[in-house]
């Protein structure tokens, strides 16, 4: 048994709200915003005190392997675990899992921590403060959510009505609320005793396992066979999908919280966001004194209180008030800030639509365990792309069937295997891979190798690929 708390990280959501930047096969958890640090880094972080905290677990999918276990990498964490969920079934499941995969790891009086790895918070001492008041009401018996302080009548988030004083710095949960209207939403901050339902929560795991087979029975039961019959592959456990499948599709409020007796709310006077839409984006940024928060290429005039992001072409607003502009390198938003809370329908109807449904799946940089690319150009017959690799990496020993390769290094040292021979390139040379040749790129180097890559031939898709060895373990 550990007694120190074992972090739960959930990072496999692929929200769209965000949208341009975010998208399924990137989602915001994943990139950085304002900063150098993606909300997932700063998640890790705020879990990095090995005197209280264990290594963290994280639960995603696998699409997103490689996200987190670079990203941990890049931010200097160990962690316990990655679960990789199958199918998406909401967190009742999720948890579940991740419970009793710790039970069987630290027993059944481990407290788990479960946060969200999409949420910006200011990690001060009110913020672990209020972390310590959850892990004390979780020692002694309840199954704690954080309740944040309302700083104004939100609609985009739940509520919890708290209830009787527990004692050092908790209360009972009176109710849940569904997301109200703007104008319940008043009479609840007017009333007073309402917070924010974070989504947050501290767990002690015996407990909710405990719950979860009084409430949840089918839930425990499908997450836990999932977890028994999981395939460890490389540093990820790979949750049984026929198990998990059978898990229904719930949170964990629904299942366990709004049914158990022994839920508790810590309320929170912290500054979080969940980044749910551009206007909380905004509100999180460093506004300049005209109300603006800009990040990227970007250029303002006459323009107050408006979020401008560009993360590729250079974007100037000039003469707007209370507008969104974010651009990526292939798509540009623009909205009114009291729309950003619709961007998920403007994705929808972009879904639905041939020319548009690629821009809400992927980006024109997609990333790989060993860096990525960026598709620069498109032709008959030809791709260039710009490829990252991270130091130390290496690409799988591969060939391909309908296409030849020119390799052009513009930073870093590459180590290039063709055939039998393996030659070092340096910045300004270059090298051709014939179609059909075994072939392998490295970067021996300590910083971040990156080249130029000009594909010709009759067949360019991704899925010409014969990988021949893979550190990976990918096919």
């Amino acid at each position: 048994m550990s007694s120190k708390i074992v972090p739960v990280i959930m990072a496999g959501g692929k929200g769209t709200r965000l949208w341009p930047l975010s998208r399924a096969s990137a989602p915001k958890q994943f990139l950085e915003f304002l900063g150098e640090t993606t909300l997932f880094q700063k998640t890790l972080a705020r879990v990095a005190d090995a005197g209280v905290y264990a290594a963290p677990i994280v639960v995603t999918n696998s699409d997103f392997r490689f996200l987190v276990a670079e990203q941990a990498r890049a931010a200097g964490v160990a962690l316990t675990s990655i679960l990789l969920e199958p199918v998406a079934r909401n967190t009742a499941p999720a948890l579940a899992a991740a419970a009793t995969f710790i039970a069987g790891l630290h027993g059944d009086d481990a407290i788990m921590q479960v946060l969200a790895s999409d949420h910006e918070i200011d990690a001060n001492a009110t913020y672990f403060d209020c972390i310590a008041k959850a892990a004390a009401a979780a020692r002694a018996g309840r199954l704690v959510t954080f309740g944040i302080t309302p700083s104004e009548p939100a609609t985009g988030y739940g509520y919890i009505e708290i209830g009787e004083d527990l004692g050092n710095g908790a209360n009972a949960v009176r109710r849940f609320v569904e997301k109200p209207n703007h104008e319940k939403a008043t009479a609840m901050l007017a009333a007073g005793g309402y917070l924010w339902n974070s989504g947050m929560f501290m767990l002690p795991v015996g407990l909710f396992l405990r719950e979860l087979r009084q409430y949840a029975p089918d839930v425990l039961e499908a997450a836990g066979e999932a977890v028994a019959k999981a395939q460890h592959d490389l540093d990820f456990e790979r949750l049984d999908e026929a198990a998990f499948s059978r898990a229904p599709d719930i949170s964990v409020d629904y299942a366990i919280f709004e049914k158990t007796p022994i839920a508790a709310v810590v309320p929170s006077p912290i500054t979080w966001s969940d980044l749910g839409s551009w206007d909380s984006v905004w509100k999180t940024g460093r506004q300049d004194e005209a109300g603006n928060v800009v990040d990227g290429s970007t250029t303002v005039l006459d323009t107050r209180n408006s979020l401008v992001i560009s993360r590729d072409i250079h974007v100037a607003v000039q003469g707007l008030d209370n507008v969104a502009v974010i651009a990526s390198e292939d798509a540009v938003y623009v909205g009114r800030m009291e729309d950003s809370q619709n961007v998920g329908k403007l994705v929808k109807h972009l879904a639905s639509l041939p020319k548009t449904a690629k821009l809400t799946e992927t980006h024109p940089t997609s990333y790989r365990p060993w860096g990525g690319y960026t598709s620069v150009l498109n032709g008959e017959r030809f791709q260039v792309k710009r490829l990252f690799v991270t130091p130390g990496k290496r690409l799988s020993l591969q060939k391909h069937h309908h296409r030849s390769e020119h390799w052009i290094v513009v930073r870093g040292t590459a180590e290039v295997t063709i055939g039998d021979r393996t030659i070092p390139l340096r910045e300004n040379e270059s090298v051709y891979i014939p179609q059909g040749e075994v072939h392998r790129l490295a970067n021996p180097g300590k910083i971040l190798l990156e080249l130029i890559e000009v594909q010709t031939g009759s067949y360019l898709g991704e899925d010409d690929i014969i990988r021949i060895e893979d550190e990976f373990g990918r096919g």
